[in-house]
């Protein structure tokens, strides 16, 4: 009886212990939004939705518009997002479905050691490299193609193409290790059942792998989508950092954590530092809305 006793203490506590950490998290949140609505407020006052929607950013003339900011922030992670999906599955693809079991293990060591390189290393790999390549090479591929309005204007490499790359090179070695691990738990005999049909691999793979894995497909892609929103450093390296709003992959731009990490040591009056701080305020906003699209949508998955 005293052993049971014990037990029931244990359980008790553990459960009250839970449950303090979690109401811990909620008032750190708390306190965090009031902070940036707090030190925010005074730009959002002066200007009310201007802010949010307005088209111009001058400090020096003490206009804030985050809209520009807002778009690039938009703009490079969800088009990062749609070249890194089907990259993502095609890669878990072949490391559960295909590739030899030494082959395999050895291309899965390689992306997680991808997924851990530092932002600042994609970064200066991305300012010799990569905005090189663009400049010189695939921008004079799609010269032909500037009447389309994605490929117009010049670029001198550091434009909105390369911070799409960038994101789309963090971003894959996440998805595809959080796929991988999705396709590799699909029960083996509804693999075997399709074959026994006389399926192929393609059909088994399409109808079987990733219908099964569709939740974890869903997961992995938000988790994915929010590294994607809140990239700060690479992406500032890369972008460009003039505050555009356009369809041209060739154009430099800006996103709401490059304005924060590039003005914020060197802003000076309160109405700079105010604007600053409700840009973080909205790009919580934004993540916080794309956490509870993810949420809904994917205990809409569960029922199907």
């Amino acid at each position: 009886m005293k052993s049971v006793r014990v037990k029931i203490d244990l359980n008790l506590a553990f459960k009250y212990i839970a449950f303090f950490f979690t109401i811990v998290v909620l008032c750190i949140i708390a306190l965090l939004v009031g902070e940036l609505i707090l030190h925010s407020a005074e730009v959002i006052l002066r200007y009310g939705f201007s802010f949010f929607f307005g088209w111009n950013w001058d400090p020096k003339a003490n206009i804030y518009g985050a809209l520009p900011m807002i778009y690039g922030t938009l703009f490079t992670a969800t088009l990062a997002l749609l070249i890194a999906i089907p990259i993502s599955i095609g890669i878990a693809t072949f490391l559960t479905e295909i590739a030899p079991p030494k082959l395999r293990e050895f291309l899965t060591t390689t992306i997680e050691l991808i997924a851990a390189i530092p932002s600042v290393v994609i970064g200066l790999w991305a300012i010799f490299y990569l905005a090189p390549l663009i400049r010189d090479v695939i921008h004079p591929l799609f010269k032909p193609l500037s009447f389309i309005p994605f490929f117009s204007g010049e670029t001198f490499g550091y434009c909105y193409l390369t911070a799409t790359l960038v994101l789309v090179f963090m971003i894959t070695p996440i998805m595809t290790s959080i796929f991988k691990e999705a396709f590799e738990s699909v029960p083996k005999d509804l693999k075997d059942a399709m074959y026994a049909l006389g399926a192929t691999r393609y059909e088994t793979i399409r109808h079987i792998t990733i219908p099964f894995s569709r939740t974890a497909i869903f997961a992995g892609t938000i988790l994915a989508y929010g590294r994607a929103l809140g990239e700060t450093l690479a992406v500032t390296m890369v972008i460009g950092n003039q505050p555009n709003i356009t369809l041209s992959l060739f154009s430099p731009g800006y996103t709401l954590a490059a304005v924060i990490a590039n003005e914020f040591i060197e802003a000076t009056s309160r109405l700079h530092v105010a604007a600053l701080i409700g840009m973080g305020l909205i790009l919580f906003i934004i993540s916080l809305i794309v956490n509870f699209v993810g949420v809904i949508l994917l205990k809409r998955l569960k029922r199907w």
